[in-house]
């Protein structure tokens, strides 16, 4: 290719974004820095749940003057458990919205490394963002997998034994955590090492339950939210049908019922076009029919 074409080649946005998904640059490989558009309103039920977390994170921001009068330092961590899909994650994201401070989420599994003294390394370095980037909020997804229970079994159980010490270390060592609040999320507390769960660690342990149908209800409000429904949609019953399932398997059924809907638009226009009329474009509205099939399709899971 002429080196004069390829000068008079034009560089547009889009080709930095394509870049960008194939490019992670190495100072935020094991932590990634925002700040989440989510808040409340993106949480359906959970108001227990809600309020524990204000409780440690927003009234130490919000109410700071009421703290230093009483002598009260605010919870370094605070720990979420509950079983998959619950909203473990979600939660720390809206947490995070609605205090507006940086978030920085830990790939847990990624910073574990084959090479002697690199995991500890990868630990130290997370908490040095997250005092750079204070008021933060840093998020452990998984955090068994990082920190398991120390014992004597196990070809690496000197590796866990050091990231554990180190990330203990890091939470109430010599260097202050201010400005840092550390949560944490596992579906497995019984991994956890006991050292992590003592006072001054993680303070508390927040149970996030599965939804009951008042709740279920309302995630499912979240979750329909911008779209068109049939006035023979009832939300109620379609919580009712689907009891037991969490927020994520409410999420799937919503996504399910839109693709129903989308499908019966296809198949409109395949008959149209046999019929030879040019297919109409047709506002799309989800109706109860689309559920209910979604709802079979849930039950069918194993």
């Amino acid at each position: 290719i002429p080196v004069v074409k390829i000068q008079g080649l034009p560089v547009r946005m889009d080709h930095f974004l394509e870049a960008l998904k194939q490019i992670e640059p190495s100072a935020i490989r094991e932590v990634f820095t925002e700040i989440p558009n989510l808040g409340w309103k993106d949480v359906g039920g959970l108001e227990e749940v809600r309020k524990s977390l204000s409780e440690a994170v927003l009234w130490p921001l919000e109410h700071r003057a009421y703290f230093e009068e009483v002598r009260l330092s605010p919870p370094r961590g605070l720990l979420l458990v509950g079983p998959p899909g619950t909203g473990k994650t979600l939660l720390a994201k809206a947490l995070a919205g609605e205090s507006r401070v940086n978030f920085i989420a830990v790939k847990g599994p990624q910073v574990l490394s084959m090479y002697v003294g690199e995991s500890e390394r990868a630990v130290r370095e997370i908490f040095h963002k997250a005092r750079q980037a204070a008021p933060c909020l840093l998020f452990f997804d998984e955090i068994d997998a990082l920190v398991p229970r120390r014992s004597d079994g196990g070809h690496d159980a000197r590796v866990a034994e050091r990231v554990v010490s180190q990330f203990l270390c890091e939470m109430d060592g010599l260097e202050e955590l201010r400005g840092v609040f550390v949560l944490g999320a596992t579906n497995r507390p019984e991994l956890l090492d006991a050292a992590l769960l003592r006072p001054g660690r993680f303070d508390r342990q927040v149970e996030v339950p599965v939804p009951d149908a008042r709740a279920l209800r309302a995630i499912y409000a979240v979750h329909v939210r911008g779209r068109a429904l049939a006035g023979d949609v009832d939300l109620a019953a379609v919580a009712a049908a689907t009891a037991g399932a969490t927020g994520a398997e409410a999420e799937w059924v919503c996504r399910r019922a839109a693709y129903r809907c989308i499908e019966r638009a296809v198949e409109a226009d395949a008959t149209e076009r046999n019929e030879a009329k040019g297919p109409n474009r047709r506002a799309l509205t989800v109706c109860m029919d689309d559920f209910q099939a979604a709802i079979r399709e849930w039950e069918a899971q194993p």
